[in-house]
Formats: C-alpha cells, structure tokens, sequence
C-alpha cells in the first residue's frame, strides 16, 4: 500500500511539472509569463520584459488587453487567442460587391495588442506558431485578425505562414526578417507611422481589400512588397520606399478599373537603421556600387499604375538600369505606367518586360501616359522597351535624352503597337545617337533640340508646330503637310528633306544660318505664311503661299500665281542659284530716299527671269520705282527709283513712322512711310479744292463773257 501511495505521488508530481499552470486575471502577469504559464485574460495585462531575451511557450487566452512593456524582448512560440471585452467592441466588418467580394472595416476596435516604447515583442521564432488573433469574420482571400494591435516599440513577425495584424496604430518598428518566406496580410487603412521593414513579403491589399498607410514615415523592403486592389478602387501609397539589399522588388498588381498611384521614391538607404532609413547622397541611386546593394525594381503586372500625384517632382525609381528595373508585363490585361509630377523628373532607366532585373528579355506589354499636370516635364534618358502608345496630354512635356553625353533616350519604334498620341510636347534632345521616330499623331508639339539626329518616317499626322532649334531633323519617310509651322529657330539648325521625296511645308520660318535641305530632284512647296532667311539647298523651292524675308536657293525658285513674295528691298536680297519662275503678287516695303538700283532676286544663274509678278510687267512704274526683271548683270529682279512728277512720287526721308501700305495695282502692294501717306492725302485733298474753286471761278466767268442775245461778246475766249 504504501508503494502504490508513494507512486500515485511521484506520478502526480510529474504531471504538475509537465503542465503549465494556468493563471487568471488581470494587472501585472509578468511572473506568469516568466514562469511560463498559460494566462487567461480576465481584464486589462501587463508584462513587464525584464533585459535580454524572455521565451514564453504559453497561451494567452481569455478576454482583455495584453501590455508588453520593459525593456527586453517576449518571444511568444505559440499561438495565442483572446479578444478585448465583449462592452469595447465596436468594429463593423462588411462584405461588399457580390460576386466579387471585398472587405470594409469601420469603427475599428482599440488595440487589444500594445507594444510600448523600448519593448519587443516577437510573434513566432522562425515556425508556423506565436501569433496573437483571433478571427471570427469568415473574410474572404485572407483571415481578418479581431485583435488590433499599437506598435511603439518593435514587433518582429517571425512566421513562416500568412498572417494578418488587423488593424495597426502606433510609431514604432514593424519587422520581418529575410529569407523567411512568412507574408504579412495588410488590409484596410492604418493610422500606423512607424516604419515597416519587410525582410521577405507583405502583400498591401488584395482583390478582397484595400490598404492604404496614410501615416508611415517609411517601408524598408528587403523582399518583395505586393500590392493589389479590388474592382473599381484606387489605392494610394503616400511612403517613401527604401533598400539595402539586392533583391528587393515591388510588384504591382489590379483589377479592371482599379488604378495604385505611388507618390513616394524608391531608394536606396545607407544610413538611419531600420527605424530611420535615409539616403546619405541622391547620386548613390544612379551609380552602381559593390555587391549591387542598391538594385532595386517594380513589376507592374497588368496594373493600371500612377507614379506622382502632381504634388511633388521626386521620381519614384530613380537610377540607371545598373540600378533599377522597371517591367511591364501582361497578367490577363496589358499594364499601364503614368507620370503625373508637378515639375521635371528623369526616368534614367529603360522600361521592360523582362523577369525581375532581366528587363530587356522581353519588350515591355504596356502603355505609358505624361499625363496633363501642371510643370509636368519627363526625361526619358535611357531606350526604352516597351511595345505600346506613350501619350503625352495637354500641358505635358516628354523628352528623349537628357541633351548629355551618356543621357540618350528612344522609344521602342519597330514594336507591333507602337505609336505616339501627342498633346503636348515631345522634344528630342539626344547628344550623340541618332534615332527614328513614327506614328505621330494629336495636336502637340514636336522639338528638335539636340546635337544628335532625329530621323522622323512613318504616318506623321500631329498638327502642331515643329521646331529646330539645334541639330538636323531629318524627314526619310511620310510628311510633314499636317504640322502647322516648321520653324528653324539657332544657327546650324538644318532640315533635312534629302530622302524624303517632294514635300509641303504649311508655315517655315528660318533664322539666319538655318539650312534646309532637300534633294535635287526634290520640290519644296511653300504655303501659307512663310518667312525664311535661311538657305534652301535642293532642286526646286516653289511658292503657293506667302513667303516673306530674305533667303538663299541652292536650286530652283518658282513662285505660282496663288503665291506672294514679300520682301522690304534692303540688305540682303532672295538670291537663286538656279533657274527663276514668277508669278503672283509682290508685296514691297521700298525703303526711303532709293536713289540707286537694289536687288530684290539675284539670280545667280544665266538663265532669264521666266514670267513676272501679276500685273508688274517689265518696266512697270509705280509712285516713283520702277521694276525691272532685266536688272543687275541682265536676269536680275531689281528696284530702280525714278524722277517723281508729283510730291506724291517723292520718298521721304530716314527715320519715318512706320509704313502705311496702299495698294498701286492688282498683284501689286506697295508699303509707303506713313508720312508720305499722310502727305499725299493731304495733298489730294489740297488739289480737289482748288479744282473745285477753279471751276466755280471758271463757271462765273463764262457766265459774264456769254453774249447777250444780239450782242457782242468782249475779249477773247479762254477755254477751261
């Protein structure tokens, strides 16, 4: 008997000690903790972390709130479940959208969680196990976690399993190691302004809810950062992103009609800790440094995404493609990349759609948008490729290259859906390669600004101006018929129609020292307004317009009977290599006191003038000059003065108003100095007098000289 007796001890014994005792209550339950003892919560806990490292192989039960405060860190191994009481609890969890499902949290509950100021609390040691939830929703995608926790000190998640910490609010460190392959589920929005630093994988929203930090100071991402939406729902992600790691990505993911706009930057970090990250020096994302620490990249899969909201110019990837990637790829739909900044930013890496840092593996599946912000002025200086539209909008600017050596840029021109819708204004400012541009279409603007060349071809339907103002422009394919001005604006700008065939341009104006060139074969017709004083290299230049100025033609001028040649006769007449064809109307503003022959076309040829301006024949005289196609050394157009009759034929002197113009002649338009004008109105109006009193006077007199009847008249007659 007293064996059996001192068994059934020992046995008890053994059973105690292999069984964590269970405590209840509330207060301070640091003991428990410490003895590891399974708690069950019957108010509001504390555990004060003594220094060091405190492993709890419990489980917290009950209903309550837990407080994790010292200055050590609580390792929990096991999972835990317990809820604030039944009296404070308020959150609302709906279910929305029908066949399509998604989540919505309002009035969320207090904290049941709180990690204070110098504390750690850590969920898991590398398991499946050690997470505080409870999840009594029935959510959809994902476990909606009742148990809301504040994070002021640090809380370290490490689980091997996806995991959802309900609703978080506090300042402090949320973080994940890497290489643990656990995912943390955020949902909904999180008043959170701490930092998280996800060592593996978050995924920030789902097709079942949205996320949104409007808060968070930062997110350093070690892993990869995912973020998706439902149906029909933007998300906007406000936090400035960092890495120090190779390896790291954010992959973007959304459903139709759904768009992610990221007004952060992506960078790299090198100092500030996890608490803290920040970049010592923006130029270390645009340089490669050892190990690739600062590779980073985006893989937008299928999304509809925005960088910038138009309240800021920080690019979100900025780099060169030895440190950034950035790909575009097909997930059921075709993605989508805006830049909407409110002042110049610089995309220096290209846009692909390669696997990760692979990016040129594969061209991009995508379409990009310069949408129209206010300052909005994007650089791409990297070559793209990507296979779809860039749109630029109303307002916006997109320019390729960065008009420095090294800071080229293109876009993909031979892929199947290429094209460009342009706006606004596309400017090309490479340095030193040349490239080709197509499929131009909209009412924008195109620039010519950089040393290297541009090469346009292909349908070039856009209808606004297009401006040299630096380098060669060169037209090898299509026209230019649709743009409403070409404009050569520096010296050495030069357009190049050599390759280009016979060609219309609506509207031309040249600086002094512009060239365009076209081949020898080739005619340049000239319409609407022109004013050129460039040089015209080419076979034929034929005006059906108005073209006005002083100007050089390497080949043939011809003007139609619809054109009009204005010119002022001073300094510098249109001088013509070739042969010279007129028709059509002159229109002159001689200047004052011409007192010798001025040229108005040298014709440098031998051929003779063919034809004559309308209603100007050979030696035509008008208001004191006379024209002349015979002029010069015999084939030239040339202005001769001759002696005026009347005051009306006289020119006036230097320094006169501005001119008047009256027309002379059909064909004919003469710009007379105001005061010669204002003269010979004068003087018009001077003669119609005294014609009028002469014939009064005239009137009177015959009346007096008319014999009476029978009479005899006196003196003579004088006739009137």
């Amino acid at each position: 008997m007293r064996r059996l007796i001192g068994g059934l001890v020992v046995l008890a014994t053994l059973l105690l000690q292999a069984a964590p005792a269970v405590a209840a209550g509330s207060g301070d339950i640091t003991l428990d903790i410490l003895a590891n003892r399974n708690v069950t919560l019957t108010g509001d806990a504390v555990v004060n972390v003594p220094d060091g490292t405190t492993m709890y192989d419990g489980v917290i039960r009950g209903e309550g709130t837990l407080r994790i405060a010292g200055s050590g860190t609580l390792i929990l191994t096991k999972d835990s479940d317990f809820s604030l009481p039944k009296a404070r609890q308020r959150q609302a969890v709906r279910i929305l959208g029908g066949n399509h499902p998604y989540v919505v949290v309002t009035r969320p509950d207090p904290p049941a969680v709180v990690v204070d100021k110098g504390a750690s609390l850590q969920y898991g040691n590398g398991g499946g196990t050690g997470l505080i939830g409870r999840f009594p929703y029935g959510t959809p995608g994902y476990q909606l976690n009742q148990d809301n926790i504040e994070v002021n000190g640090t809380l370290r998640l490490s689980l091997t399993r996806s995991f959802n910490l309900g609703t978080i609010s506090g300042s402090g460190l949320i973080s994940q190691p890497r290489f643990l392959w656990g995912t943390l589920d955020l949902a909904g929005t999180n008043p959170f302004s701490g930092v998280i630093d996800n060592g593996t994988q978050a995924a920030a929203g789902k097709p079942e809810t949205t996320v949104a930090l409007p808060n968070a100071r930062a997110i350093l991402n070690q892993g990869t950062w995912t973020i998706d939406t439902p149906l029909h729902q933007t998300v906007t992600i406000r936090q400035n992103f960092y890495q120090r790691e190779y390896g790291s990505d954010i992959n973007v993911q959304s459903r139709p009609g759904s768009k992610v706009i990221l007004t952060g930057q992506y960078s790299y970090t090198d100092r500030g800790g996890n608490t803290n990250p920040s970049l010592s020096d923006p130029a270390i994302n645009w340089r490669k440094i050892p190990h690739d620490l600062n590779k980073r990249g985006t893989n937008i899969k299928g999304a509809d995404v925005q960088w910038g909201d138009g309240s800021t110019n920080k690019i979100f990837m900025p780099g060169t493609a030895d440190t950034v990637y950035i790909n575009l790829l097909a997930a059921r739909f075709r993605s989508k990349l805006t830049f909407a900044y409110n002042g110049p930013v610089t995309l220096g890496a290209p846009i692909g759609g390669g696997v990760f840092h692979d990016t040129l593996k594969s061209p991009g599946a995508g379409d990009v948008v310069i949408k129209s912000v206010r300052g909005n002025d994007v650089t791409f200086a990297a070559n793209q490729y990507y296979d779809g539209s860039t749109t630029i909008e109303k307002g916006a600017t997109l320019r390729l290259g960065s008009g420095r050596p090294g800071g080229d840029g293109s876009l993909l021109t031979k892929a199947a859906l290429f094209r460009v819708v342009n706006e606004g204004s596309l400017v090309v400012c490479n340095a030193d390669k040349a490239i080709t541009l197509s499929k131009i279409s909209g009412t924008g603007s195109l620039t010519q600004a950089g040393a290297a060349t541009t090469r346009l071809a292909g349908a070039l339907t856009y209808t606004g101006t297009t401006t040299i103002s630096r380098g060669v422009l060169a037209l090898t394919g299509g026209s230019l018929t649709s743009s409403s001005a070409v404009t050569l604006t520096k010296s050495g700008a030069k357009l190049d129609l050599t390759k280009a065939g016979n060609q219309t341009l609506r509207n031309l104006s040249q600086a002094s020292g512009t060239t365009v060139l076209y081949g020898d074969r080739a005619t340049l017709t000239l319409s609407r307004q022109s004013k050129v004083s460039g040089t015209f290299q080419g076979g034929r230049l034929v005006n059906v317009g108005t073209t006005g100025g002083t100007f050089t033609v390497k080949g043939d001028f011809e003007q139609t009977p619809d054109g009009r040649l204005s010119t002022r006769a001073t300094g510098t007449p249109v001088r013509v290599f070739g042969r010279v064809s007129l028709a059509g109307k002159l229109d002159l503003t001689p200047p004052a006191n011409l007192t010798k022959e001025t040229l108005l076309i040298a014709n440098d040829g031998t051929d003779p003038i063919a034809g004559a301006f309308t209603n100007l024949p050979e030696g035509t005289r008008v208001a004191g000059y006379q024209i002349t196609y015979k002029g010069g050394d015999g084939n030239d157009v040339t202005l001769k003065p001759v002696k005026a009759k009347a005051a009306l034929d006289q020119p006036t002197a230097h320094n006169t108003p501005p001119a008047t113009t009256t027309t002379a002649a059909d064909g004919f338009s003469l710009r007379l100095p105001a005061t010669l004008a204002a003269a010979a109105v004068a003087l018009l109006a001077f003669i119609s007098i005294v014609v009028r009193l002469r014939r009064r006077t005239s009137q009177g007199q015959s009346g007096a000289a008319r014999p009476r009847p029978g009479g005899r008249r006196r003196g003579h007659e004088t006739g009137a």
